[in-house]
């Protein structure tokens, strides 16, 4: 869990760009800003504990439309520094006393996504140890159902076990049914219809009030061995992994290392003050400040300090300005970068440079039907050209529009993909011209099909 944590202390600005580059095309003024706001945490980290406290994390307001790289940048770098994260829409929260969502809900959802991290590290440590556990309890299930199904067999049951092991690594056994006590829980429920947001603290107090209605047993039932295995696993994972522990860890990353990002910011700025739409948008800002800002939100894990969790607010801005958000908000995001439109050239080298390039996923979608499928560097270039012209005369939906465009020159590729096992196709640029220039040039038919 250490790991990764030492790797990213020991990175400089210009390597988290660096590592950013593997995956994202241009925007260097993104990942800039970005990579300093990272470092600066480390930073923060090593001064004196009196100074500390003094510094906090200046937040990241990004301006650019959709499909450049707003979301990506940040998902990156919170797996790069192995940092808590969540992506939510400002227009999902409504101001506190409507129903809906409210914006504390957002400081929950990063601590599940916490937890839920923390827990999935610790159970990496111990697999091996669980998987042992699992795999001696399947066989205990195992033996006894053969036995009664076969007869006893004329060898050691030490023999016999061994044998029944490499079966069941094999996954010979996995539809096999046996039969095993399963966790029964049966309580009184209070579920309350449509209930989210502002809601969520009543219901987890009714459900505690549920819990103690609630009777617990073992029944047995018949399942399949796949199905064993995962309700084991559980069993197994819960008995290994300290969940005091866990939750300590998970808290503290969450409020030292967490990031929100927080995107469609730009739709609850207010054009209008006197238009009632434009009153409740201004009550969501209000609403979001505390947060930002540093406060302390409850959860059923305890209360947790926003104070040093960075947002990332991010925005087309079409049609409203950064200077349409309420001052107060805009004083807590006091870096901006605006992020530009890609060009043919960038969404060609999106094509061929990331490590997870969506010409490459296609080759590999395809070789598990035995097809190999290369593409020339002409064919690169149409491609990235189309997809440039497409979102100049229709909708700017940047990078995402060539995931339409290749989808529609693959189409008939994947759908026959069976039938050509063991063959190579070229992907040429006259195979790209006959499959999508007409649509391409036809307004009409590029807005509904690419």
């Amino acid at each position: 869990m250490q790991e990764n944590k030492k790797n990213l202390d020991s990175m400089v600005p210009s390597e988290i760009v660096k590592n950013l580059d593997e995956y994202i095309v241009g925007q260097e003024e993104a990942k800039k800003t970005i990579a300093i706001a990272i470092r600066n945490r480390v930073r923060r980290k090593r001064l004196p504990e009196d100074i500390r406290d003094e510094v906090t994390p200046k937040n990241i307001l990004m301006i650019g439309p959709t499909g450049v790289g707003k979301t990506e940048i940040a998902r990156r770098i919170a797996k790069l520094a192995n940092a808590p994260f969540i992506k939510v829409e400002a227009t999902k929260y409504t101001e506190v006393g409507y129903v809906g969502r409210d914006v504390e809900s957002m400081i929950r959802d990063l601590m599940a996504a916490s937890v839920a991290m923390v827990r999935e590290e610790m159970a990496a440590q111990r697999q091996e140890e669980v998987d042992r556990r699992v795999e001696e309890r399947l066989l205990d299930l195992l033996l006894p159902a053969i036995e009664q199904s076969k007869g006893a067999e004329d060898v050691s049951v030490g023999e016999t076990r061994e044998k029944f092991r490499q079966m069941l690594r094999s996954g010979v056994f996995d539809e096999k049914e046996v039969e095993m006590p399963v966790d029964v829980k049966t309580h009184v429920g209070f579920e309350l219809m449509g209930s989210s947001g502002n809601m969520d603290d009543l219901q987890n107090a009714l459900s505690s009030l549920g819990s103690m209605f609630s009777s617990s047993g073992k029944k047995t039932r018949k399942l399949s061995i796949k199905r064993a295995r995962e309700i084991i696993q559980e069993e197994e994972l819960d008995k290994v992994i300290d969940p005091d522990k866990a939750v300590d860890e998970a808290k503290t990353r969450a409020e030292e290392m967490g990031i929100i990002f927080i995107d469609e910011i730009d739709k609850v700025a207010s054009h209008n003050s006197t238009s009632n739409s434009d009153v409740s948008r201004e009550g969501v800002q209000r609403d979001i400040l505390p947060i930002v800002e540093g406060s302390k939100v409850s959860t059923k894990w305890g209360v947790i300090d926003t104070t040093n969790i960075l947002f990332i607010a991010a925005g087309a801005f079409s049609f409203a300005k950064p200077s349409d958000l309420i001052p107060e908000l805009q004083g807590r995001f006091p870096l901006r970068v605006e992020l530009h439109d890609l060009t043919a050239e960038e969404f060609y080298r999106i094509l061929t440079e990331p490590q997870n390039a969506i010409t490459k996923q296609y080759k590999a979608l395809l070789s598990t039907e035995g097809v190999t499928v290369n593409f020339s560097d002409e064919a690169l270039h149409e491609i990235a050209r189309i997809a440039s012209d497409v979102n100049q005369t229709n909708d700017n939906i940047g990078a995402r529009r060539l995931y339409t465009v290749m989808e529609k020159l693959l189409e008939e590729l994947a759908f026959s993909a069976d039938q050509l096992s063991g063959q190579t196709i070229d992907i040429t640029k006259g195979y790209v011209q006959e499959r999508l220039s007409d649509i391409a040039e036809d307004q009409d038919l590029s807005k509904y099909i690419l």
